[in-house]
C-alpha cells in the first residue's frame, strides 16, 4: 500500500462507522467503538524489519501531523502491565494494542482518536504498521 492509499484508508476509518460486532470490516477489523487496518507489513531480519516499520510510521505520522498537529506519544507498557500483573480490564482496542505494540502516535480528532502503532506479535511474525480509530479514550 503506498502513502496515498494509507491516507485514504485512514480517512475511511476515521469517517466511517464502527462495526456492530467484533470481526473483519471493509477496511480491516474492529468492533464496537473501534476499527483498525494494517497499512504495511515488514519481515526479514528482525532489526531491519523493525526499523522499516518504524520509518513507515514516522513518515505517515509526519503527514498526519501536518493535518492534525503534533501527536501524543503514548507508551503502552504501563497499560500492558496493568492488565497482566494487576488484572485490570483494559477496554478495546487498548488492551489488544498493549499486547502487541510498545507505543503509538495518537491524535484526538473530533470525538475520535486516531493512532499509528507498530505491531509485532512474536519472532516468526512480521512487523505491521496499524492505523486505529476509536471513540474509546486511552486508559
Amino acid at each position: 500500500m503506498n502513502i496515498a492509499e494509507q491516507l485514504a484508508t485512514i480517512d475511511l476509518l476515521w469517517t466511517g462507522p464502527f462495526p456492530a460486532d467484533h470481526g473483519r470490516s471493509a477496511a480491516g477489523w474492529g468492533g464496537p467503538g473501534f476499527v483498525m487496518a494494517e497499512l504495511t507489513e515488514r519481515s526479514g531480519v528482525r532489526d531491519l524489519a523493525e526499523a522499516q516499520a518504524d520509518a513507515d510510521r514516522d513518515g505517515l505520522s509526519a503527514l498526519l501531523t501536518a493535518r492534525w498537529g503534533e501527536p501524543y506519544r503514548l507508551s503502552l507498557w504501563s497499560v500492558h502491565t496493568r492488565a497482566l500483573e494487576h488484572g485490570e480490564s483494559i477496554p478495546e482496542p487498548w488492551g489488544w494494542l498493549s499486547a502487541c505494540a510498545q507505543d503509538l502516535h495518537l491524535w484526538s480528532v473530533g470525538e475520535r482518536w486516531v493512532a499509528l502503532a507498530v505491531s509485532h506479535q512474536g519472532d516468526e511474525q512480521p512487523y505491521q504498521l496499524l492505523a486505529v480509530v476509536t471513540d474509546v479514550a486511552p486508559p
